[in-house]
């Protein structure tokens, strides 16, 4: 990346993060996904219970290995034996002393847009854990809500490919949304979260000035 391309992408955090922080969100500025790491840790004491919701910017910036430590108790999703264990997990995600992830876009209003599949991402955003932490790279900054919306929807075919939901949009044939009906579909819950003024402070919004996760 030149400079003149890293100039752009931080002016255009810093206006956002402005906004966030009339919204009543914290908003971090990041200059790379290393640095992206150490803040978010630095923020998570030992000893906390932490959830997350699936994404792959967390993977990209070493955070989901941080935060499996021992040094932590982490609410492991990912090796259950079953369906309905998966889902338990979901559930204690809801009493988490942090919970962790990324968004599908970030409006240059203040905006959070989500597009879930079971629900437990969007709504522990939105309430449950005692801090929410969003780490966003700046490819997920738009302009508006609706782009927002378009965003979530373009992506949500690599989204059901990753984590192998046979949805028509993740087939060799078709990447795109068709707005299924089918079971597995993953796009069956949608999150605006458009302030956090009731909880001041609750939700911290990390941007990173440089493209991250889908």
């Amino acid at each position: 990346m030149d400079a003149t391309q890293k100039w752009a992408y931080e002016r255009r955090i810093r206006d956002l993060m402005a906004v966030l922080e009339e919204n009543k969100f914290n908003a971090v500025y990041a200059d790379n996904a290393d640095e992206a790491r150490k803040i978010v840790m630095d923020m998570i004491p030992e000893g906390s219970t932490i959830a997350v919701g699936g994404s792959v910017t967390l993977n990209e910036t070493g955070i989901l290995a941080e935060i499996q430590k021992p040094e932590y108790k982490f609410i492991d999703r990912y090796h259950t034996s079953s369906f309905e264990e998966m889902l338990d997990k979901y559930r204690e995600g809801y009493y988490a002393d942090v919970m962790v992830s990324s968004t599908n876009a970030i409006t240059m209003t203040g905006a959070l847009v989500n597009i879930d599949c079971t629900g437990n991402r969007t709504s522990q955003i939105v309430f449950g854990p005692k801090k929410v932490i969003i780490v966003a790279g700046v490819n997920k900054i738009v302009d508006t809500v609706e782009e927002g919306m378009k965003r979530a929807k373009k992506i949500a075919p690599m989204n059901a490919r990753r984590i192998t939901h046979k949805t028509p949009c993740a087939t060799d044939d078709n990447i795109q949304c068709s707005e299924c009906h089918c079971q597995p579909r993953v796009c069956n819950v949608t999150s605006i979260v458009t302030g956090s003024h009731y909880f001041p402070g609750r939700i911290t919004v990390v941007l990173v000035a440089e493209e991250l996760g889908y």
